[in-house]
């Protein structure tokens, strides 16, 4: 048989096998829309025109030209926090510790370019910002958040916050948070300790923290081991209209949808005693610049209090109000968009996040306990329920 008449038959083979393959294959199933970069509804036209702003800004890779670097992490926002703000991405922090394990007042002379490793750099320099090789060093890391939901974040009345932390105060059992008031009477409310108050100046830490990049918040360079202080692009490189794009963009992406909770895995939240921190909802200030976020019930599953978490979750470092042991509550929205969970990233599954609140000194033991009296059914039903959130 020739070549040719061996391709032929063999292609014709192949059809024939599509075709009983299609005729017998089920119907295709519609893939539900879950996406988490839509706005909240009731956006003016020019905050809607500065929202889709900030979706660009929050997407693009900046360049040296356009003032990356010195020193950095990643080159834009999205490196971070992948899919329109469901991350992942990791910062290193560091701490100098001595041999009793109390954070050094000498760690200066360890980390002379501060507490985040910040391993890529551009011209004209040379070199990142790494960890040190020396044991004294307690190395830990900060995977990037999702970004969705933080305007109801900083919509919640400060009111609100005082009352949880007072009722916690009245109830018996570990659970006592704290209200992360800052060294200026503010409250903190982002960051995984609390340690910023706006999210315009969240946005601003990150764009320079992260990226090298300087706006009119946080105008100087980072500290770099060449001593740097500007970079390619002179003076400022983010403006004003585009960091207020990129805060209005944060604060309005609305919570993914979510179907309507098991009335059941509610009531094992509960019993597991999780919404002890976990507060299912807080309300918002009516004042909010945004009106769909203002004056209304958020759904956060958040206290967003800090809380002692124990000797085992410690990273030793101190911001804010908070110190080494210390954690802001983590907002339980939209889990079943992360690849990792807690802090650091190092739990996989919502049970093992739970058996990471226990050890030494946490708030959160008596919650663990109380989950693992549950039956292994309700165990499966408690932890398909915060998948839901």
């Amino acid at each position: 048989m020739s070549r040719a008449h061996t391709n032929t038959a063999a292609r014709a083979l192949v059809a024939s096998l599509s075709i009983a393959v299609v005729a017998c294959a089920p119907p295709l199933q519609t893939v539900r829309e879950d996406r988490t970069d839509l706005p909240v509804p009731s956006l003016t036209p020019e905050q809607l025109t500065r929202f889709r702003r900030g979706d660009e800004l929050f997407e693009r890779p900046f360049r040296a030209s356009q003032g990356l670097g010195p020193v950095y992490v990643r080159s834009a926002c999205a490196s971070c926090h992948e899919g329109d703000g469901r991350g992942p991405g990791a910062v290193e922090r560091m701490v100098v510790l001595t041999p009793e394990g109390a954070i050094a007042r000498d760690q200066h002379t360890l980390l002379p370019y501060g507490s985040v490793a910040r391993p890529e750099f551009v011209a004209p320099a040379t070199r990142g910002v790494l960890a040190p090789d020396d044991p004294s060093v307690f190395r830990s890391l900060r995977v990037g958040p999702a970004v969705f939901g933080r305007g109801y974040i900083e919509a919640v009345d400060e009111r609100e916050l005082e009352r949880v932390a007072r009722e916690q105060s009245q109830r018996a059992g570990p659970v006592r948070g704290r209200v992360p008031r800052l060294g200026d009477g503010r409250v903190g409310r982002f960051g995984v300790k609390a340690r910023i108050a706006t999210l315009r100046e969240f946005v601003a830490d990150a764009l320079r923290g992260d990226m090298g990049l300087t706006s009119s918040v946080f105008a100087t360079e980072v500290t770099n081991p060449e001593g740097i202080t500007d970079d390619q692009r002179v003076g400022i490189d983010v403006d004003d209209e585009q960091l207020d794009a990129l805060a209005l963009y944060v604060a309005a992406i609305d919570l993914p949808r979510r179907e309507a909770p098991s009335p059941i895995g509610a009531s094992l939240f509960e019993r597991a005693r999780c919404a002890d921190c976990h507060t299912p909802s807080l309300a918002t200030r009516t004042d909010y610049p945004l009106a769909a976020l203002a004056g209304r019930a958020a759904n956060l599953y958040t206290d967003l209090l800090l809380h002692d978490m124990g000797d085992a979750l410690a990273d030793h470092v101190a911001e804010g109000a908070a110190g080494g042991r210390d954690w802001r509550t983590a907002p339980l929205i939209g889990l079943r968009f992360h690849r990792s969970l807690m802090h650091d990233g190092h739990a996989r599954t919502v049970a093992e996040a739970i058996s990471a609140h226990e050890g030494a000194r946490s708030e959160a033991n008596e919650s663990v306990a109380a989950y693992r009296a549950l039956s292994a059914d309700e165990q499966r039903s408690l932890e398909r329920f915060v998948l839901g959130l």
